[in-house]
Parts: structure tokens; sequence; C-alpha cells
């Protein structure tokens, strides 16, 4: 698995909310559901989008922007304007002040706001849960990131502007796996601009040596890795390579392991329903209660726990 593959296996969308939303001046809409990571794409009009802490930024036709959770913030079409509905978890939405409710309304099948034919539309999808994969993902990102239609043109608009109003059978499923190609499109362009601050451990992956362990440890993390068998792999000493791994990741080699083996060892929990000592064996440990060790010191909660449907 190349480190990229690596960083963009997180999104995987399972019942994704998915709509297309319209609006006409003046409009406001704060977002307020705690939604780890959502993606939008100006259609036509412009609004910007105000976070809570950071500057207002203006989407342009074409323009393709991803706001990382749990972080509020506030769309419309005027970057002062007040908020006259509130986005909450469950898609609920709340009238603020005096605005009517029928103002902001469903307008039929996956489309929401004041009219069909409104001034603005954008096409929004969001991602409901977070999976620990997914976590080193969102931690990779700045909290809003734009991707103006000057610097990357997403081929996947259309199919997706084609598909979000039709309803035919499995179609939660290709929207699912719609918004999971847009989002790895939309990041993959985004980790090739020059102003994308990408994570310690995957710039180090330019380096020879650091490189190409970071890539032995993800792709067999199942094996009994010790610092003298990744120096000899990778062609150093063991003092070199864990003083150039911890120098360009911030931390060593065998943390950076554990973090990768508790992380896939999250996602199994919540996307299989393998044991856990079969997940402990597939990601490196010994048995179960090894691996329910790790992870509750580092989770703060047991293997069990965080499968439960309520963690």
């Amino acid at each position: 698995m190349d480190v990229l593959a690596g960083l963009l296996e997180g999104p995987r969308a399972r019942g994704a909310f998915m709509i297309r939303a319209c609006f006409d001046p003046a409009w406001s809409v704060r977002i307020a559901d705690e939604a780890p990571l959502s993606v939008m794409i100006m259609v036509r009009g412009t609004a910007w989008i105000v976070p809570d802490h950071g500057e207002p930024q203006l989407i342009r036709p074409g323009d393709v922007a991803v706001a990382r959770g749990p972080d509020h913030y506030t769309v419309a079409d005027d970057r002062t304007r007040k908020p006259h509905v509130e986005i909450r978890p469950g898609e609920r939405c709340v009238p603020l002040g005096d605005t009517p409710a029928e103002q902001y309304r469903d307008l039929g099948r996956r489309t929401w706001g004041q009219s069909p034919d409104a001034a603005a539309e954008m096409l929004i999808g969001t991602y409901q849960a977070r999976g620990e994969i997914t976590g080193r993902l969102l931690d990779a990102l700045p909290p809003l990131l734009i991707l103006p239609t000057e610097v990357w043109d997403c081929p996947l608009t259309p199919l997706l502007a084609d598909e979000i109003d039709k309803d035919e059978p499995g179609q939660d499923v290709v929207l699912d796996r719609l918004l999971d190609l847009l989002m790895i499109a939309t990041l993959r362009a985004w980790f090739s601009r020059p102003e994308a601050e990408a994570p310690a451990w995957y710039r180090a992956m330019g380096d020879p040596v650091v490189g190409q362990a970071i890539r032995l440890l993800q792709d067999d993390p199942a094996h009994p890795w010790t610092i003298a068998v990744l120096a000899a792999k990778a062609g150093v000493s063991r003092a070199a390579l864990a003083r150039r791994f911890t120098e360009l990741v911030g931390e060593p080699p065998m943390a950076y392991l554990t973090g990768w083996r508790l992380a896939l060892a999250a996602d199994l929990l919540r996307d299989t329903e393998q044991t856990i000592a079969a997940i402990a064996r597939r990601v490196g440990y010994g048995s179960a209660f090894a691996l329910s060790s790790a992870f509750k010191r580092v989770y703060g909660v047991s293997p069990q726990e965080h499968r439960s449907p309520a963690a």
C-alpha cells in the first residue's frame, strides 16, 4: 500500500448525507451537525463559508470545499449575514430568530432550500461517523480547504449532480461510493498542492530510508517487527533508523507501528464482525488480551466498548 492509498483508505461512506441545496438571496445556514467531514461543490452562484475560527472563504461555480468537523461554520450569500437556520446533529434544521420554518424546506428527493431553480446551488455530501483510519486523515487536513476550479476541475461533479436526483435500487450505495470517489479525488488533488500541509509521516515518505520503513510497517503490520529487523530491511543501522525516523516523523518507529496497528484494529472493530482475537492476530498482537490492554491504554475504552453502536 503506498502512502497516499494508506491515507485515503479512510473514506468509506455508509448511508452518507447527500443533498442538493438551493438558495436565493438573502440566505444563511449555520452548520453545527459536528459531522467529521463534509464536501461541498458550488454548481451555480457563489457562497461564503465562514468558520467560527478562521478566515471566510468565497467559493464560485466549480469550486470544491472540504470542511473538517466537529468545528461549526456558516454558509451564506454574504459573509456578514447572520444565520437564518442551524443544521444540528441528525440533520435537524432549526430556525433561528424569526425565520419562518417554511423558508428552508424539503424540495423533493435529496433537494432542500428555497427553490429548485434558485440563484445558488450546491451539492453537499457529509460523512456521519468517524473511524480511526479516518482520524489519521482528518488530522492531516486543515479545518477548511478550498480547491478552486482554476487549479482543479472536478470530473465527478456532473455524475454526482445526475445521480443525486435518482431513486433507483441501491441508490444509497451508489451515492456513498460516489462520495468516496469525490473525497479521494479532492484530497489527492489537495495534497499535490504546495499550500497543503501534509503530516510529518506523509512528508517523510519522500526520504529513501524512512519512507521505506513506513511502507514496510503499513504493508505488513502483523509482522513481528523489531527495530533491528526494520533497520536491516531499510539498509541502515538501528541507531541511524531510530534517529532519522524520529526526526522526520516525530515518534520512534515502534511507536508509529503501535499507532498504526491500533488504528487498523479500531477500523476493523467498527467495520467487520471478526472476533477480537482474529483482529488481534491480523494487526500484530498475540492475543485478544494483548490487543485489549494496548487499545484501552490509548483510546480509553475496551475494543468491545469501541465496537458498541453507542461508542
